[in-house]
């Protein structure tokens, strides 16, 4: 029905109710033999519980705009989110030039940083802030001042939804009913870099646009993987497994290793060092490691 976790589903009157029995019912009046779970952590992490709660037999596939499944180096919708970012950050420079700006693309992702970073770097970003990196707003400042003293008249900045400010302070939103989520980091370091800089600086906040369109062949490529390896686990009896794309190929991994919480930017990895060797302002790995597991 796509309203969320059945164990906590909304229900017409504003209340909440377990209707997991229903959904397991379901799938036994259907006759189904398996069944292929497709979408993030929190999907995959309703999906185990309702498997071993109804004996269903379950495969999963990764399926995630923000690419912080475990286990897995690509989940079907990164890259063409990614694409969606570094298409926004090409038509922003011109702009950005013309006008004598810095442009702030906020971007998705949740927790975790893959997007902005990925999309900062085939981008050609100045800057790029992600969850997993502690800046400095001093620092930052002054990367972007020395922007202007080389002779370039604009920069260019993208920004992950869940960078905290300077303060360590998450930047939400979300009104009286509404759940709480990230959003407005961008507008807050508009506001900072433009009084600190004196630069005349502007907002694109991407949002959902990142979600929908027409799909990359990278992903309709791995997700045409994905569906193949799922039908032949099945085939194969094996369950409670998840496809993953593992060193140029598809594996399958237990769901358990799967769920633990989301797949974080590794600060000591390549797309964090290809950043810095182009010159790109990331700021520093944080003096306190994020518990949350990178690959």
């Amino acid at each position: 029905v796509n309203k969320g976790d059945p164990f906590h589903y909304p229900m017409a009157d504003g209340s909440f109710a377990d209707r997991s029995n229903e959904v397991i019912e379901g799938y036994r009046k259907l006759g189904l033999y398996a069944l292929i779970g497709i979408g993030g952590d929190g999907s995959m992490a309703i999906l185990h519980r309702l498997a071993k709660m109804g004996g269903i037999n379950l495969v999963g596939i990764p399926k995630t705009v923000d690419n912080d499944l475990a286990q897995t180096e690509y989940s079907i919708g990164f890259t063409t989110a990614v694409n969606v970012a570094t298409d926004a950050l090409d038509r922003l420079q011109p702009t950005a030039a013309s006008h004598d700006r810095i442009m702030i693309l906020e971007v998705m992702g949740r927790d975790a940083g893959h997007i902005a970073l990925f999309a900062g770097v085939a981008g050609g970003a100045d800057v790029i802030l992600i969850p997993e990196m502690d800046y400095d707003l001093d620092e930052l400042t002054q990367h972007c001042l020395n922007i202007r003293k080389s002779g370039r008249n604009h920069a260019l900045v993208i920004v992950a939804e869940a960078v905290k400010r300077d303060d360590g302070s998450a930047v939400t939103v979300g009104d009286d009913g509404q759940k709480i989520r990230y959003g407005g980091v961008g507008h807050w370091l508009a506001d900072e870099l433009g009084a600190r800089t004196g630069w005349e600086t502007r907002v694109t906040v991407l949002g959902h646009v990142q979600r929908g369109g027409t799909p990359s062949p990278r992903d309709r490529v791995i997700a045409s993987a994905f569906g193949v390896h799922a039908v032949d686990l099945i085939a194969q009896q094996k369950f409670d497994r998840v496809c993953a794309w593992q060193q140029r190929k598809v594996v399958d991994v237990a769901m358990e290793d799967v769920i633990v919480g989301p797949r974080l930017v590794d600060t000591a990895g390549t797309m964090v060092s290809t950043a810095k060797g182009l010159g790109a302002y990331l700021g520093h790995p944080p003096k306190v490691a994020r518990t949350a597991k990178t690959v």
